[in-house]
């Protein structure tokens, strides 16, 4: 037994070192992959569809401010002043489940940038474990700007398409740092089910989604980012 603890407590040590490691070296670098990222190319392989990955990182100052507001209405209105994870949009997602209506889940851009990122995307109790885990270390390690930085240059914003230089490229044919409101609402709608929907040309749905963005973008006012750089 005494062997097995001692295997066990290595076990976790190196663990917990390897995983700090590649999150301060992420603090600093690009992310050239992501785990979701191999798995389409693996999918599209198997169906015999013809092979579309798209992703040309840039920093978060090449990415329009509308960009950074629309995924932030959308996605984790509170991004700015949770730390990590939005307790009150956990609690509503659950009892919206409880019901049986079909709502999206309760994670915060923190979460979903350290699932992105670290983790594959199925559901199990051990993925939620562990995307917990690598919320805190992102949290804890990196900025809320080098969160959102990480998050829009990995996050699926079409068949084969990420992150918002590629997706403004594919959806828009111009640079993510020129999106105007409209374009930049027409990608953040799209996200539930980005190789479903489509951010030009837009479904009625869509183009409902796109309104509503470009209203609570008014609401967000500036980032903090913005008065940082003042």
């Amino acid at each position: 037994m005494k062997r097995f603890f001692r295997f066990l407590l290595k076990i976790i040590f190196w663990f917990v070192v390897s995983t700090v490691a590649v999150v301060m070296l992420y603090k600093f670098v690009p992310v050239p992959i992501t785990p979701l990222m191999v798995i389409r190319s693996f999918e599209q392989s198997e169906n015999n569809i013809p092979k579309a990955w798209k992703h040309d990182w840039v920093a978060l100052n090449a990415i329009a401010l509308p960009m950074q507001k629309a995924v932030i209405c959308t996605e984790d209105q509170n991004f700015l002043k949770h730390t990590g994870f939005d307790l009150k949009a956990i609690e509503k997602a659950f009892e919206n489940n409880k019901k049986g209506k079909r709502v999206r889940g309760g994670s915060t851009i923190s979460q979903q940038t350290a699932k992105n990122v670290f983790l594959w995307p199925e559901r199990s109790w051990l993925r939620k474990g562990l995307e917990a885990y690598f919320t805190f270390l992102i949290e804890l390690c990196w900025s809320k700007e080098r969160i959102l930085e990480v998050y829009l240059n990995s996050i699926e914003m079409g068949n084969g398409i990420y992150g918002a230089e590629a997706a403004a490229q594919f959806w828009f044919k111009k640079s993510a740092l020129k999106l105007t409101n409209y374009e930049a609402a027409a990608i953040a709608a799209i996200l539930p089910n980005p190789r479903q929907y489509k951010a030009n040309p837009a479904s009625a749905y869509i183009e409902k989604r796109k309104a509503w963005i470009v209203r609570q973008m008014k609401f967000l006012g500036t980032l903090q980012f913005e008065n940082d750089k003042k």
